[in-house]
This record gives C-alpha cells, sequence and structure tokens, in this order.
C-alpha cells in the first residue's frame, strides 16, 4: 500500500506521535509512506521520521493550518501522489482532505480520519452540517477511546458515517526497559512528581503547579513539553514564589528515563481522547495520578488515583498519601503497569493496518 498521513505539524502531542508510529511502522511492514504537514517546523519528531526514510512534504513554516494554500497543497500532492490510503489527524486536515477528495474525485484513494479527543469546537451548532458533511466523506472515522466514541457518535446522530474504536497503545517494552537517569536528580528533594504533556489549553500544569505550593520542601515537580502556554505557566509557578521547587524541561526525547527517575507521574488535564502520555506514565512503575476528566478516566479508574479537575487540595494529597505510603504506592504502581499492558502499541497498529486493508476491498 501507498499510504499519506497528513497532520498539521509534528511537535510534540500523542497525534504526532501516532503519525510518527505508524509511519514507522508501516514502512516496516512494507509499505510505502509519506507524511504532508501543514507546517514544517523541524522537530525531534520530524528528524526521528527522515531518520528513517519517510519522505516528508511541508506546505510551510508557520502561519495559519487553515490558510487556503493548505487545501492547494493538500489536492495537488493526492492528485499526483497515487496513494491507496490518506489518513488524516486534527480538524483542519480532516476538512481540507474532505474538500480535497470532493474536488478530485475518484474512487482509488480512500480516506481515513482519526479522532483524537472527546469533544471539540467544530460540534456546535452552526458548524453541525460542514461536520457532518465532512465525516461523510472518509471510509473510516477511528475513534481513540470509547469515550471519544460516544461522544462523536452522539454528535453525527443518524447519518449513516462510518466510525470505529482502535485504542491508542504505546511501546510498553521500551519503557519497561527504560533506566532512572540518576544525574537528573542532583540536587532535587527526596520527592520527585514529573508530568509530560505539551502545555497547550486542553492541558491543566496550573492545578499541578497550584499543588506544589501546598506541599513541602520535600518535593519538587518536573515538567517536561513545550508549545503556547509554557510561559503563561512559568509566570504562575514564580507568582507563586516556587522557585526552584518547579523545573522546566522543554521537549525531550529521553522521556522513559525521566518517568523511571522521578516518584510519581501526574497527567492534569481538562480534557482527552486517550493520552499516549498516560498510558507511558502508568508503564514505568509508578504511581499515576490524573484528572476525573474524559480521556483519563477510562484508562486510569480501577488502576491509578483520580482526583477531580482542577482542585488542587485533592491533588496535593494524593500526592503527598503515595510519597508517604510506600505499601499503597507500590500497589498503585503495580496496578497501573498492569492497565498499561493492555494498550500495546503492536496491537493498535495491527489494527489500524487491517482497517487499510478492509477499506480497500
Amino acid at each position: 500500500m501507498k499510504i499519506l498521513y497528513v497532520i498539521t505539524s509534528l511537535r510534540t502531542g500523542g497525534a504526532e506521535k501516532l503519525v510518527v508510529q505508524l509511519s514507522e511502522y508501516m514502512k516496516g511492514r512494507g509499505h510505502e509512506v509519506e507524511v504532508a504537514l501543514f507546517d514544517g517546523e523541524e522537530t525531534d519528531f520530524k528528524k526521528e521520521l527522515e531518520g528513517e526514510g519517510v519522505r516528508i512534504c511541508s506546505f510551510g513554516v508557520g502561519g495559519s493550518v487553515y490558510s487556503p494554500k493548505m487545501l492547494f497543497g493538500l489536492k495537488s500532492l493526492i492528485k499526483k501522489g497515487g496513494y491507496d490510503i490518506v489518513h488524516t489527524h486534527n480538524s483542519s486536515p480532516q476538512i481540507f482532505a474532505a474538500v480535497a477528495k470532493a474536488l478530485i474525485g475518484g474512487k482509488k484513494t480512500k480516506y481515513i480520519h482519526t479522532e483524537h479527543n472527546t469533544t471539540g469546537r467544530r460540534r456546535t451548532w452552526y458548524f453541525r452540517a460542514l461536520d457532518r458533511w465532512t465525516y461523510r466523506k472518509f471510509a473510516n472515522n477511528i475513534c481513540i477511546s470509547d469515550k471519544a466514541y460516544d461522544n462523536l457518535a452522539a454528535h453525527l446522530s443518524s447519518e449513516k458515517i462510518t466510525l470505529q474504536t482502535i485504542k491508542n497503545g504505546a511501546d510498553i517494552s521500551r519503557l519497561v526497559a527504560a533506566r532512572p537517569k540518576p544525574e537528573l536528580r542532583e540536587g532535587a528533594p527526596k520527592n520527585v512528581v514529573v508530568m509530560v504533556a505539551a502545555f497547550r489549553p486542553q492541558k491543566d500544569q496550573d492545578t499541578l503547579v497550584r499543588a506544589m505550593s501546598l506541599l513541602g520542601d520535600d518535593y519538587c515537580l518536573w515538567l517536561v513539553g513545550g508549545a503556547e502556554r509554557l510561559e503563561e505557566v512559568k509566570s504562575l509557578a514564580a507568582g507563586l514564589g516556587l522557585g526552584d521547587k518547579v523545573r522546566f524541561f522543554g521537549v525531550r526525547t529521553d522521556v522513559p528515563e525521566i518517568l523511571k527517575t522521578a516518584d510519581v507521574v501526574v497527567m492534569s488535564s481538562h480534557y482527552e481522547g486517550l493520552s499516549l502520555s498516560s498510558i507511558e506514565g502508568m508503564a514505568v512503575g509508578k504511581p499515576f495520578i490524573a484528572s476525573d476528566v474524559d480521556g483519563l478516566r477510562e484508562i486510569v479508574s480501577g488502576a491509578g488515583i483520580l482526583f477531580p479537575e482542577g482542585d488542587e487540595k485533592a491533588l496535593a494529597s494524593e500526592i503527598e498519601k503515595v510519597c508517604t505510603d510506600d505499601e499503597y504506592a507500590r500497589k498503585v504502581a503495580d496496578s497501573c503497569m498492569a492497565r498499561a499492558r493492555e494498550y500495546d502499541f503492536e496491537k493498535m497498529a495491527l489494527a489500524y493496518e487491517n482497517v487499510y486493508k478492509e477499506v480497500l476491498k
């Protein structure tokens, strides 16, 4: 098969990581793989794919991902590319691929879309007609969690649109095999809390930072990631007088090792589709704490610890409990590890490959 993955960029994020994983997997299975980017900024993910020999086509660097030039660039690429599968991720690639399909016509190329969130701005009533038209253009719309499926199915109601769930998966073996980096803990207090997530509006690093202000000097926080809200969260930490108690790591390629080095892993968020970072956080043998919201509740409930969204006092209490009760912490960590093994990458990737084969029949 000749496969084209289309995504806004290859910055740090769950959708971006999935595209990297699938591209490498499908290439390893003998398929011809290309990736189209609306923003071709140089990133670690982009360099990784180029190093694997995956051809990347960028329609620009910076600027709006809803610019008409993205549509024209994508339409031209698909028309000339002779792809069997065009697989989109994120909102603007989905819309422009649907329009391109309508303009190009033909039945050879099959279009697949992955829905990464449980909600979206386009689900308001004045975008509903556009949304339904868009989803109808895809041979299959894949949701990354049961809750994402339920919410999208309710939004689309009686529309004759193909929906399916394929839950996100992580490279569990790599996470289990990762080794701590003792040098990272030099000068750090006894208890290290870590959160790995892009600083975007759906994430809630703010509540975790406020929780740290309620904990003693024997606690510190590592925040891994970048994006548009980074400076805002830095300002919050400074305003609370946290100083070195909160350390900003930026975007890293050694995330498994950082997770293994910390004592507690947290995912504070307002909503998720199905968080890859959370699966990774549950797979490293540490107690995992997450916001009780859609997309996290599904994977964490009954294994890790859930706290009310935005409640820094409850979060601080849970962090303190796992850091002072070794038996409880070990029980939570073991349960998290067992749950993470249910979300294995190989199973997920094979399911996507089967979808491609099915729609091409």
